[in-house]
């Protein structure tokens, strides 16, 4: 097993999560609420990774990171390197990719709170705010563990556009499915069935954790 493939599998997993559920959370509920063609446009945004190959999402992302663009060259200016092929690079593109994983369990639990609480909050001068917090957010427990865990899972999982956009540099940009793909390369089959076997237990004991979470629609697939 590489140990420090894990940790930064791990390390890129929490980071995606946590940043993503502070966008996803705001970006969902505008969704659930909006309309016109306006919302349209953004649910397509947003649910384009998961019909968009990874290796086109990272190409796109790896020159507008680079030196060949102006936002490239821009951020080389201020951060004084590459995003492209670091962490910080992995990152962004983590959050653009698993981005719907976050985001539609939300609009599905969202789009099923009854508005008569909400208008009842309304009615007794209880701000927009606290009433999110104090409602919403209770009757959408399990949404919000689902968009949790799959982003999760999901980022753990990612391929095409880790190796498009940070390349293989152990302890840095390799993670758990690199390695994997780099031991079937050198035909260590022992090492990439230990890497497989742990990607494959990972996600499928998060799928069962989603399934069994009250109030998670297990009748139809949380992404819908």
């Amino acid at each position: 097993m590489d140990i420090p493939a894990l940790l930064l599998t791990l390390r890129l997993a929490l980071s995606t999560t946590a940043l993503l559920l502070i966008v996803a959370v705001p970006l969902a509920w505008w969704i659930a609420n909006g309309a016109g063609a306006g919302r349209a446009v953004v649910q397509a945004i947003v649910a384009l990774p998961l019909v968009l190959p990874p290796t086109v999402l990272g190409f796109y992302l790896l020159v507008a990171m680079g030196p060949v663009s102006a936002p490239g060259r821009l951020l080389i200016h201020l951060l004084g390197h590459p995003l492209a092929f670091s962490f910080s690079g992995l990152l962004v593109g983590s959050l653009l990719y698993s981005l719907p994983f976050a985001v539609q369990p939300l609009v599905a639990g969202f789009s099923a709170i009854d508005r008569a609480y909400l208008e009842a909050a309304a009615g007794l001068g209880i701000a927009p705010s606290v009433a999110f917090a104090r409602i919403v957010l209770p009757l959408t427990r399990g949404s919000l563990i689902a968009a949790s865990v799959l982003t999760f899972t999901h980022t753990v999982g990612e391929f095409g556009v880790v190796l498009m956009l940070g390349g293989n540099i152990p302890g840095a940009t390799r993670t758990l499915s690199i390695a994997l793909y780099d031991q079937v390369q050198e035909f260590d089959y022992a090492s990439a069935n230990s890497t497989a076997g742990l990607l494959l237990a990972f996600a499928l004991v998060s799928l069962i954790a989603i399934y069994l979470v009250p109030g998670v629609r297990t009748r139809r697939d949380p992404l819908v």
